[in-house]
């Protein structure tokens, strides 16, 4: 349903302030990048997509007609963008100057806007919950962002973004080149091979980096040109086996190919899917680590460094987490498996967390609307965890 014309004009407004405050050529000089069709159809600028769709979503809210027929999880980027807004108007100029500061480095290169609207999620979160809110970081330099004050009590919080690749042994920006740069050879192998085929990867010790992916690369393709079916070495397991018979004993699966595959291989393989249309012929490839993802760990290890550099100690700390780079899978494991909570409940037994009252994390699905609330786990050994004038910020949420 279409929002009232009040409402529709006050989003408008705000949005208009908010590109305002980002600097016109810098914001419309973001758009054009992200937007440009040369860039269009690989994997890698999907991904690029992906990672920048609060940039793309309010782009395209700038249009009043898209605005018109705004959803709910769009309204509410464009209410954190007032946020922005508002919060520049009510900073001395060192302050606002700071925030502008932020806002460019969130328009620059594989950066985003994400841990500044994270930062105004949290602050509008805890007024919700009837505290106090200064922008400490922003007003002042702290090292933390937020003080926020309730019936008598204070808490020193700190909003970090973490990335899920930090705990992956096979970064996905990496798969993604390696899939862009091998899929014309691909295409060309299908056309003088027709059939289905599948390429199982084992990468022992993952795999990063330019010059990894490039050999990875080479070795792929000299054992497509050799003719070969498997190819051992210290840093990839290659063995390439006929699509049909690796699949066979699936069931049909909404989704089609990519879904069986998944099935099959698991939520943490890589896949990739090559099709040549005119002949039917199929190439896909999967790969695995030779270890699990880490990803709860690499979130602790995020957060013992933030304890320990951001926390003043003079107040009971609040570390609010975001955790990007994933898809919606891997939190609903990360959640409903509740490895997040056993990790972070380990971190909070630790020296490292003596300043930490509780920990809270969220992700892209809770910023979008997608799901509601956050995952929140308090430290019950800390003096603060049972102050009342705490409890809406620090009760654990499982």
């Amino acid at each position: 349903m279409a929002m009232p014309i009040a409402d529709l004009s006050d989003d408008s407004t705000s949005l208009a302030d908010f590109f305002t405050l980002c600097g016109a050529n810098a914001w419309s000089s973001r758009v054009v990048a992200l937007t440009n069709p040369a860039q269009s159809g690989s994997l890698s600028s999907r991904a690029a997509q992906y990672r920048h769709a609060l940039e793309l979503a309010l782009a395209r809210l700038g249009d009043r007609r898209a605005l018109a027929r705004a959803t709910p999880a769009e309204r509410r980027l464009c209410g954190f963008a007032r946020d922005a807004v508002q919060l520049a108007e009510s900073l001395p100029a060192a302050a606002r100057d700071r925030l502008r500061a932020d806002l460019t480095a969130g328009l620059t290169g594989q950066r985003t806007l994400i841990p500044l609207f994270h930062l105004l999620r949290t602050a509008a979160g805890l007024r919700a919950r009837g505290f106090n809110i200064e922008f400490a970081g922003l007003a002042e330099g702290a090292p933390f962002d937020l003080l926020a004050r309730r019936d008598g009590a204070t808490a020193e919080v700190v909003c970090e973004t973490a990335s899920a690749e930090e705990g992956r042994p096979v970064h996905r920006g990496d798969w993604f080149s390696l899939v862009d740069r091998i899929n014309p050879e691909l295409l060309s192998w299908l056309a003088a091979h027709p059939g289905r085929y599948l390429l199982k990867m084992t990468l022992p010790e993952g795999i990063s980096g330019p010059e990894q992916l490039a050999e990875l690369h080479q070795r792929i393709s000299d054992m497509l040109a050799a003719e070969k079916r498997q190819d051992a070495g210290a840093q990839a397991i290659l063995k390439l086996d006929p699509l049909v018979l690796a699949g066979a004993q699936l069931p049909d699966l909404p989704g089609g190919l990519p879904a069986r595959l998944r099935a099959l291989f698991g939520p943490e393989a890589h896949l990739a899917v090559t099709a040549d249309v005119s002949s039917g012929s199929v190439f896909a490839m999967a790969a695995r680590a030779g270890r699990e993802n880490e990803i709860s760990a690499a979130v602790c290890r995020r957060l013992a460094l933030a304890a320990g550099a951001r926390l003043t100690g003079r107040h009971p700390g609040i570390l609010a987490v975001f955790l990007e780079e994933l898809d919606r899978s891997e939190w609903r494991v990360l959640r409903e498996a509740l490895e997040l909570e056993g990790a972070v409940r380990r971190f909070l037994t630790t020296p490292a967390a003596k300043r930490v009252v509780a920990v809270s994390c969220t992700s892209r699905f809770e910023m979008f609307g997608a799901t509601e609330g956050e995952l929140r786990f308090r430290n019950q050994a800390h003096p603060a965890a049972r102050l009342p004038g705490l409890a809406p910020a620090v009760l654990s949420s499982l």
